[in-house]
């Protein structure tokens, strides 16, 4: 008579490797859940995603090893499943990432390959943190939101020699009506080098006739 929990592939369960792979599964959570603290740069950070992170590897082993082989038992807790409905919103693209990072460690761990797991855990959490730290596609420090009222004459427009002057690269995004069509709201992608001829512009900008209210945005870090 068999011992053991469950089969998984046709391999014995007994509750020795059950125990080992929640550790491993565990060990993995934890691991994610630092790498996803170093990284975010989300604005919308939770301390109950990080907890989740480490969580979810060891529910999906869990998971895994229910199952096992056992097709119509997959099948009952995928219809068990369906009825969860998750009202939260995923709103960063890597948080995203990290909940199928925290999934995949889960079901190697789940399924007994624990090497598999623990490896693939640190290479992936290495390689998201070295991204980070190098700044991988990060936008350039250099460019900027620019948002300024201005009165359009005919003609040139009275922005466009101060950005000349600057050597200032732009690039128009939003153009908004304000007091029935005699000014307008701009929005721009500004990119210019250097604090100080930054500064100069904006004081530039702020001078010139028929142009008020100019505000510039920086990348929230």
């Amino acid at each position: 008579m068999d011992t053991g929990f469950d089969t998984v592939f046709g391999l014995s369960l007994e509750p020795a490797q059950l125990i080992a792979n929640l550790i491993v599964a565990l060990v993995c959570g934890l691991l994610i859940s630092i790498s996803y603290r170093v990284t975010s740069e989300s604005l919308n950070y939770s301390p109950t995603f990080v907890r989740a992170c480490v969580a979810l590897p060891m529910i999906t082993a869990l998971v895994i090893m229910v199952i096992g082989n056992n097709l119509a038992r997959a099948f009952g807790l995928v219809g068990a499943m369906s009825i969860i409905r998750f009202r939260t919103a995923v709103k960063d693209v890597q948080d995203i990432v990290y909940i199928f990072f925290a999934l995949a460690a889960g079901m190697a761990s789940g399924v007994g390959f624990s090497r598999i797991a623990a490896a693939g855990t640190f290479l992936i959490m290495s390689v998201l943190v070295i991204l980070h730290l190098v700044r991988y596609a990060q936008p350039s420090k250099n460019q900027f939101v620019l948002q300024l009222h201005c009165a359009l004459p005919e003609g040139e427009a009275p922005y466009v020699p101060v950005f000349r002057s600057w050597n200032a690269k732009t690039r128009l995004t939003n153009m908004r009506s304000l007091d029935a069509g005699s000014s307008f709201e701009l929005t721009f992608y500004v990119e210019i080098r250097g604090a100080e001829r930054r500064n100069a512009l904006m004081r530039e900008l702020s001078r010139t006739p028929s142009i008020s209210n100019v505000r510039l945005y920086f990348e929230n870090d």
